[in-house]
């Protein structure tokens, strides 16, 4: 199992061994490269180039980049179709959705989206629908990926919808806004926006259980994660987990527990989702952005982007490990299947 961490200032990925916990020679993307994805099959991974405006293959054998592929200005977004097929690139500066074929490399149409700020973008299981966040239009757009066709765009808030999670059965997308501090249900069979859901201030990273019957939103604001039972779309009570800036959100596959990363103090919260209840923190490296889980669910890898690490944490004991040194600021993280 291969970790592959992004660098933005530097322009490369370090491809890291998880089992030894090593680091490998960096390899060198484009400029500005802030968000990666791998296939399904786990055979190549996609990194988006926000200042150069394209997309680097790299072939996780070999650990070799492709030819950079053309895209958008400033793409901050990748998502991998199920079935592998097409990674959908979403461009903030271009107000673009782009599809690459996978066998190919090769960079079909761009679609047209919200502007400014398609931010975010997830796929349906079933691989039908890719639905994108555009943030400073308040707005998401479903894209049907069978014709690259756009569906009418869904009003979510004035400005500051930025992140959505989207339950394992494909029939709810929930959006956090982060300006109006709320979540907002939309059904994949119509396309209609619920009743927005009242959650903490700042909301800016979603989770959901494996059996779909609880959201967990981390709060940036007040340093919380607030509880949402899909069936009713209701909150529960909050529960604290830093003094600040709660940054991203992990659930492990048994649905058991869920890590938080605390941004500003440097730690990882794990909750228990039986109670509801925060065990004890566990600290790893300054900064800690993204939270990655292992499809065993032995392991949770935390990146750190001000102390440019990676720390393994076994979910069994919730202990941390060796810290992996990975670059001046990682800025994202894909481990291969």
């Amino acid at each position: 199992m291969t970790g592959f961490i992004v660098d933005y200032p530097a322009g490369t990925v370090t491809p890291v061994r998880m089992g030894a916990n090593t680091a490998e020679p960096a390899i060198r993307v484009g400029s500005g490269p802030d968000v990666i994805a791998i296939t399904p099959n786990g055979r190549t991974a996609y990194v988006a180039n926000s200042t150069s405006g394209t997309v680097t293959p790299i072939s996780t054998s070999s650990d070799q980049a492709g030819r950079a592929i053309k895209v958008g200005r400033g793409p901050d977004a990748i998502a991998i179709t199920p079935n592998g097929r097409t990674a959908y690139v979403a461009s903030s500066a271009a107000g673009t959705v782009t599809p690459i074929s996978t066998s190919t490399n090769q960079a079909g149409r761009a679609i047209k989206v919200g502007r400014p700020g398609p931010y975010t973008i997830a796929i349906t299981p079933n691989g039908r629908t890719a639905y994108v966040v555009s943030g400073g239009a308040g707005t998401i757009t479903p894209i049907r990926t069978a014709n690259s066709r756009t569906g009418r765009a869904i009003k979510i808030g004035r400005q500051g919808p930025y992140t959505m999670a989207i339950t394992p059965n494909g029939r709810t997308v929930y959006v956090a806004d982060y300006a109006t501090a709320t979540m907002v249900p939309i059904r994949t069979a119509t396309n209609q926006a619920g009743r927005a859901i009242k959650v903490g201030g700042g909301p800016d990273a979603i989770a959901i259980t494996p059996n779909g019957r609880t959201v967990y939103i981390a709060d940036n604001g007040p340093g919380t994660v607030t509880p949402v039972r899909t069936a009713t779309n209701k909150a529960g009570h909050a529960i604290k987990v830093a003094r600040l800036g709660p940054y991203a959100i992990a659930i492990t596959p048994d649905g058991k527990t869920v890590y938080v990363a605390g941004y500003y103090s440097g730690i990882v919260s794990p909750i228990r989702t039986a109670t509801n209840k925060a065990a004890k923190a566990i600290k790893v490296g300054s900064g800690p952005t993204q939270i990655l889980i292992t499809a065993d669910g032995k392991s949770a890898f935390v990146l750190s982007m001000i102390a440019g690490t990676v720390t393994p944490i076994g979910t069994r004991t919730d202990a941390a490990g060796r810290s992996v040194a990975v670059g001046r600021f990682p800025y994202a993280i894909a481990i291969t299947p």
